[in-house]
């Protein structure tokens, strides 16, 4: 059985890269386990969630330019 945090007091957070208007996304902080991860336009719609250790190591290797540039 698989469980949904409790985000209704999470901490939600994005890039300081973000610009208003832009499309960004924001992660819940401190939610063990797991990173939620939702539509900063859409703050009360779904989030998705992630294995933190897998966020991380997306986040790794974005910042490393591992995907290449668009």
């Amino acid at each position: 059985m698989t469980l949904t945090p409790d985000l209704s007091s999470a901490s939600w957070a994005k890039s300081s890269h973000s610009t208003d208007g832009g499309q960004c996304v924001e992660v819940a902080v401190g939610i063990p386990d797991v990173t939620p991860v939702r539509d900063s336009k859409d703050p009360s719609g779904p989030a998705l969630f992630f294995p933190a250790d897998a966020w991380q190591a997306f986040v790794t290797a974005t910042a490393t330019g591992e995907f290449g540039t668009a």
